[in-house]
């Protein structure tokens, strides 16, 4: 990784925080945690702008801001790993579209499925036992409850995108090169 300079940490302190407000606003939330929020946009964005490294450490620190500032749901320390330490940081696996024409899409779908394959297998291996009777299989359970914050946050996350990215496209990728 290039060393991060501080017009990078910078920004990436900006989208860590802007996310965190972002996560505030809930659109919809699950009696068990996950909710639809618009919380991914900035770390998407600063991943998009500054490449995978520094996305995916962006997406760790929002991760770990998550968990010191709103953890209300954790079934012990697999649940603390997984649903807020390494769930937001594939996240930044949107900046392997930095070149790419409307990459900020490809990278949102890449980093939301990053995101929801960690809160997928925590979700059937950490909270199997909360699961419904109505329920038998403890990775459909995960499947559909995961899917149904994670899918809705997705797409609100493209229609978002859809709107803002003609006025920042020229702003997504970096233009000068770390020093």
């Amino acid at each position: 990784m290039k060393s991060m300079t501080t017009r990078c940490l910078v920004e990436a302190a900006i989208c860590v925080a802007l996310a965190q407000v972002l996560g505030y606003i809930k659109f919809w939330q699950l009696p068990l945690g996950g909710s639809v929020t618009l919380s991914m946009l900035p770390i998407v964005l600063f991943a998009i702008r500054w490449g995978v490294g520094p996305g995916l450490l962006s997406g760790l620190v929002f991760g770990f801001l998550q968990l010191t500032l709103d953890m209300s749901f954790s079934a012990g320390w697999q649940s603390i790993l997984g649903d807020y330490l390494l769930a937001f940081a594939p996240l930044g696996l949107a900046g392997l579209f930095c070149r790419v024409k409307g990459g900020v899409f490809y990278g949102m779908v890449l980093g939301a499925f990053g995101r929801f394959l960690v809160h997928f297998v925590t979700g059937a291996t950490v909270w199997a036992e909360y699961m419904p009777e109505s329920f038998s299989n403890p990775w459909v359970y995960s499947l559909c409850y995961n899917g149904a914050y994670m899918g809705l946050s997705l797409a609100a996350c493209l229609v978002v995108f859809a709107v803002i990215y003609a006025p920042l496209k020229k702003y997504l990728c970096r233009v000068e090169t770390a020093k």
